[in-house]
């Protein structure tokens, strides 16, 4: 049976030693054939033409958990508690601010679905538990709390038919699967997908390829798995540093995964012993993924 199969090793090459503090949220920019991604505690927005190894970099001046494409061009950003639109004029814009009343919450992960809504979720820089949800911005800025009780919201995706969706909650070390109207914008019933050892790492995350199958960092495991749909693991990546944080597809035939990695909460004496600590990460698998979705905003 396939669940009593060893999972397969993918080998992984360095992309750009980036020396990154907090790399994350990795997504590739297909008109520009460019990889966009963040670092978080650097505040940065960086673009990567892995072609040229020519980089640019965007400093927003705080925290940022994301930077997403708009539809009419130009990124939507997660700025400590404000989702911001990058215009490509360079004009900056807040559409809207949540958990103001908690200084150590901020943005974190996001994704955009097939109807250009925004899906993002906060974290408790502190983990308090419960303090952290997952929020749904509409095209036209009308922004609601979806799920409450969350402490880490982390990696989100779609099954290729948008029938489902995964959410992480990072410290429940599970990736759980909600049933998902994408006509309304709505869960539905909650399901737990996997399950993942603390020993292994904290879920981090996450990207769905075009067979359906999802690919998380584990953070703090050194690895990125790749799971069926039915929660077997079917694959392993092996990275040369701790704090690998999220997977992306990219590349002009989404044939190439991108994974972010940090330099956070490492020691002195474990920089050290990993001097690719912060570097940004390419894999070459047997699979392809998919385009993400703009911001209809």
């Amino acid at each position: 049976m396939a669940d009593a199969l060893a999972p397969r090793t993918l080998a992984a090459e360095v992309a750009l030693a980036a020396g990154d503090r907090l790399g994350e949220g990795p997504n590739w920019d297909a008109a520009a054939g460019e990889l966009v991604r963040v670092d978080i505690t650097a505040g940065a927005v960086l673009r990567l033409d892995p072609a040229s190894g020519r980089q640019s970099r965007t400093e927003l001046g705080d925290l940022v958990g994301f930077a997403l494409p708009r539809a009419g061009g130009g990124l939507v950003t997660g700025v400590r508690h404000a989702l911001v639109l990058l215009d490509p004029d360079g004009g900056r814009r807040t559409l809207a601010e949540v958990e103001t009343d908690l200084p150590e919450n901020r943005f974190n992960d996001a994704r955009c679905d097939s109807a250009g809504r925004l899906w993002a979720g906060t974290l408790s820089m502190v983990r308090t538990p419960g303090d952290a949800a997952l929020y749904r911005v509409d095209p036209d800025g009308a922004i609601e709390r979806v799920l409450s009780g969350l402490t880490i919201s982390n990696g989100l995706g779609w099954s290729p038919d948008e029938r489902t969706m995964y959410v992480i909650d990072s410290t429940t070390q599970q990736i759980d699967a909600f049933d998902f109207d994408l006509a309304r914008g709505t869960l539905g019933e909650r399901r737990t997908l996997v399950r993942i050892a603390p020993a292994d790492g904290l879920p981090d995350g996450l990207a769905v390829d075009a067979e359906g199958c999802l690919w998380v960092a584990l953070f703090g495991g050194g690895a990125v798995r790749r799971y069926t749909p039915e929660g077997e693991l079917d694959a392993v990546v092996e990275l040369p540093t701790s704090n690998c944080t999220c997977p992306a597809f990219g590349g002009a035939a989404f044939d190439e995964l991108y994974v972010t990695s940090a330099q956070h909460k490492l020691s002195a004496a474990q920089l050290a012993a990993q001097p690719l600590a912060g570097a940004l990460f390419r894999v070459r698998p047997d699979v392809r993924g998919r385009a993400i979705h703009a911001f209809g905003g």
